[in-house]
């Protein structure tokens, strides 16, 4: 009888060494936690299909920051959510804005968090679009030059990172000439180079108040079944001078976060978004997994893709558990 001479299964054995060997590890340093901002004071509410996420006024946001912080998460990414919205998005730019505002308290109370902002236009809009509407149609440059306006709104108040999510052509461009020329040249793009029209930013758009009036988001966001367009997506905002490119949803585009890391030397980003967390709540509390292994798995998944940072409403429970496991997971 023969044997086989090459046994993998050597390296699996004993649990040490199949930690030494172990390829891809994650670390706080590779969390985002994203957060929805209201305005006022005194206001938390619960979103139902995202259990343990809420819509919050600054003055509870800053006891979730300082929480965030203690458990070594070393950024967060805000999301407006306005009083007032109209067809010019003016809260977006206004500089007593809901996440203008956000700004100055957190760096004032915590200058240590890196504060990402997102810097869109449909929670601002009172059509629900990324941008212009003219004869039901988002009319791409105005909006790119409103976009604009709003980065720099967010880099005079505070922001550490701008992070255009619209999928309107030349923003990226038209952003880093306007923070360069108001003397901003040092604050990075995360741009959201490849934003898929997906189904799984359901329960986000509850959250974030911003499902479109009308139509969809067909025309500016990608179509899911292409591949090679992202390529060029990747390589334009690439040119245009991003520092930092996102790849949204992650788990359904694992294969996109995989050839964004193949393409170019820059850092990736992925987001494990609303409805990815909010279809493992929901069999976790029926009882059909086991949230711990399935989160752990699924953030190491998107790590092994290639992505450098990841974006996750489960950052804190990763956080936990990451401490427990001594650093990493």
């Amino acid at each position: 009888m023969t044997f086989p001479s090459i046994r993998p299964r050597r390296l699996r054995l004993n649990p040490v060494l199949r930690k030494m060997v172990r390829e891809n590890a994650l670390s706080t340093n590779d969390l985002v936690y994203p957060m929805f901002i209201s305005e006022g004071k005194n206001k938390k509410d619960g979103i139902p299909s995202m259990p343990g996420i809420y819509r919050q006024t600054i003055d509870h946001a800053l006891n979730e920051i300082e929480e965030v912080i203690k458990l070594g998460i070393p950024a967060i990414c805000l999301f407006g959510i306005p009083d007032g919205k109209d067809p010019e998005a003016s809260s977006a730019f206004d500089q007593d804005g809901v996440i203008q505002v956000a700004l100055t308290e957190i760096k004032k109370n915590f200058s240590e968090i890196l504060v990402i902002t997102d810097t869109c236009l449909c929670e601002y809009m009172n059509h629900g679009h990324c941008g212009i509407v003219m004869k039901n149609q988002v009319i791409n440059d105005p909006s790119v030059e409103l976009l604009a306006k709003v980065a720099l709104s967010q880099a005079r108040a505070g922001a550490d990172i701008v992070a255009p999510s619209d999928m309107l052509d030349g923003r990226v461009e038209a952003i880093r000439w306007v923070l360069d020329n108001e003397g901003f040249e040092h604050i990075p793009i995360m741009s959201y180079a490849v934003k898929y029209a997906s189904a799984f930013y359901g329960p986000f758009r509850e959250a974030a108040q911003s499902a479109p009036a009308f139509g969809d988001r067909n025309s500016y966001q990608m179509d899911s079944a292409n591949s090679r367009e992202a390529i060029k997506e990747i390589s334009l905002d690439v040119a245009e001078g991003a520092d930092i490119l996102m790849i949204k949803p992650a788990l359904a585009y694992l294969d996109i976060v995989s050839k964004a890391k193949e393409l170019t030397d820059i850092p990736v980003a992925a987001y494990n978004v609303s409805g990815e967390y909010a279809m493992i709540k929901a069999a976790s509390d029926k009882g059909w997994i086991d949230e711990r292994k399935i989160v752990t798995e699924t953030l190491i998944s998107i790590k092994r893709a290639g992505a450098d940072i990841i974006f996750t409403y489960f950052a804190k429970e990763a956080a936990r558990w990451i401490k427990e496991e001594n650093g990493t997971l």
